[in-house]
């Protein structure tokens, strides 16, 4: 288990939004945090610290009128920590090459693949031959409903109907390098972590992943790590000091 950094983006600054909250309509989100300090301020940090495998996720999409103030925000932190950080929004095969040329180790996908709701297999297949599986991570970010884990999209605000279960872990598993899946509804809030997703995670994912969403304390790090069995990481994001939270930055980086 190790801490993985995040830098997300939106409306051109470094931000913690809670997550449930965005929405493309007039680009509003709840924000928790917004940073007067550019990416490459936190990609230097990193990048100090030996953290890899952190993730940049641009959350207005293309089209938006942030959209290019977002992206210099991404390709000052690649620029800063070339092969160091991912880079997740709005990716498909016609922009994701041009972003692991800027210096992604990998590219992070959730609706290209989960297009209208469902499963597309096809769309998989052209992301692989595109970028290959070494450089692919699959966004499994959920939510509930009806008591099961389903996979959300488009920022998101759309549910698919693709549930979050052994199956789709074990098949998904073949067609990338590792998952990054978010607790949506506890995202941004700080509020304690989503257990059961945790041991989930613990009990199924054969390949890297990474959790995020509801982390408050250190306590809750334990939680993931005993839950999860020891096998997954964490990203933590509105409670760490970097972002305003209580969290020392310092008392992850050696975990």
């Amino acid at each position: 288990m190790k801490f993985r950094p995040c830098i997300d983006i939106h409306n051109g600054c470094v931000k913690q939004i809670v997550g449930g909250s965005l929405k493309d309509e007039k680009n509003v989100a709840v924000d928790n945090f917004v940073s007067e300090k550019n990416a490459d301020f936190y990609a230097q940090l990193y990048k100090k610290h030996n953290l890899s495998g952190g993730h940049i996720i641009i959350l207005n999409p293309e089209g938006s009128e942030f959209y290019e103030a977002d992206l210099k925000q991404a390709k000052l932190a690649l620029k800063n920590y070339e092969g160091g950080l991912q880079l997740g929004g709005g990716i498909n095969p016609d922009n994701a090459k041009k972003f692991l040329d800027m210096g992604a180790s990998h590219v992070i996908v959730t609706s290209y693949v989960f297009k209208n709701g469902v499963f597309n297999e096809e769309n998989l297949d052209k992301m692989l031959k595109t970028v290959g599986k070494d450089h692919l991570v699959l966004d499994l970010s959920c939510r509930k409903r009806d008591g099961k884990y389903f996979i959300v999209t488009d920022r998101w605000q759309k549910f698919t109907e693709v549930e979050l279960n052994k199956k789709t872990i074990d098949s998904l598993s073949k067609s990338c390098d590792e998952f990054l899946i978010h607790a949506v509804d506890v995202e941004g809030k700080a509020s304690g972590v989503e257990t059961e997703l945790c041991q989930m995670m613990g009990d199924f994912c054969e390949i890297p992943s990474t959790y995020a969403g509801g982390i408050s304390s250190l306590s809750d790090v334990e939680i993931i790590k005993n839950t999860g069995r020891g096998k997954i990481d964490f990203t933590v994001g509105s409670a760490l000091d970097l972002f305003g939270g209580k969290i020392p930055f310092e008392s992850l980086i050696n975990i």
